[in-house]
């Protein structure tokens, strides 16, 4: 006969339920957090009265085996946003909220036409910021709506590492007879991108009701390379473009981005406060 002891055996089924916690643990997490944003969503949906898409990528460093990994605009995304748009009905305002660095222009383009194409009211909100494509996302809504210290970005294109601008302005200063072949055709291509893209901005201000004046101005000043291309486009800057603007962001837009954590790197936070807000009567100090 074997004797088999019970605290052992306790000990032995407590080790193989840690390990399965350890195992299952993110997932729950994962799904926690999913259900989380699912809900939020519903409530902001109910009391706006309209679809709520959000596009909100991290462009913090998240460490997988010491890689870096960075999210952008992506087809992947291109296609979720045009199904989401399918499923909803033409007569229904969208809320599209958009925090993004930017990314591939093919995308951003078809998520534009697409929102632009919506028959009833399309809003961008922007919580932080959207570059590059997700201000090319934000100039196809009827309405941005943007935190007070969010900003937008210019939308001139650029060829590799370098903008079509830089790269055509280069050309231009040197005798054709010194510039390489290769440099010629890259000259070329930057020309014709700032082209498509002055061409695509003019035609979409347009088509979302501006004027002439404010499509050729917006679409001058922020594709073909006044600014750099991390330049801020704050609120009283594209106001004063004439854009339809305003800082009306729903409470629950800042309850949800808080439900996309930034990738932790390092135990110490590099930010840090106490999370309560503050009233005027509240007492900071050593009371």
């Amino acid at each position: 006969m074997y004797y088999i002891d019970p605290f052992s055996a306790l000990m032995n089924m407590l080790w193989w339920l840690l390990i399965l916690f350890i195992f299952l643990q993110p997932w729950f997490s994962k799904y926690q957090l999913q259900r989380a944003r699912e809900t939020l969503i519903r409530r902001l949906e109910r009391k706006r009265g309209s679809r709520v898409i959000t596009m909100i990528h991290r462009q913090e460093t998240m460490g997988f085996l010491g890689i870096p990994l960075f999210r952008f605009i992506t087809i992947e995304d291109s296609e979720e946003v045009l199904r989401a748009i399918r499923m909803t009905p033409d007569d229904m305002p969208i809320d599209f909220i958009i925090h993004t660095p930017g990314g591939l222009a093919l995308a951003a383009t078809q998520i534009a036409n697409a929102l632009a194409d919506h028959k009833g009211e399309v809003r961008v909100i922007v919580p932080h910021y959207a570059m590059s494509g997700g201000t090319l996302i934000a100039l196809a809504a009827d309405k941005i709506i943007m935190d007070k210290h969010a900003v937008l970005g210019p939308v001139d294109p650029q060829l590799g590492q370098m903008p079509a601008a830089s790269i055509k302005k280069a050309v231009e200063t040197k005798p054709v007879e010194k510039l390489e072949d290769q440099t010629l055709i890259l000259g070329d291509v930057a020309e014709k991108a700032l082209k498509q893209m002055y061409d695509y901005v003019y035609n979409l201000l347009l088509k979302k009701g501006y004027s002439e004046e404010v499509a050729k101005r917006v679409a001058e000043d922020f594709s073909q390379g006044k600014w750099t291309h991390d330049y801020p486009l704050t609120y009283d800057l594209l106001k004063e473009y004439g854009l339809r603007v305003s800082t009306d962001v729903p409470e629950e837009v800042y309850e949800l981005m808080e439900l996309y954590p930034q990738p932790k790197q390092n135990a110490v936070p590099s930010v840090q406060y106490i999370p309560v807000p503050y009233k005027k009567e509240t007492k900071v100090g050593n009371g």
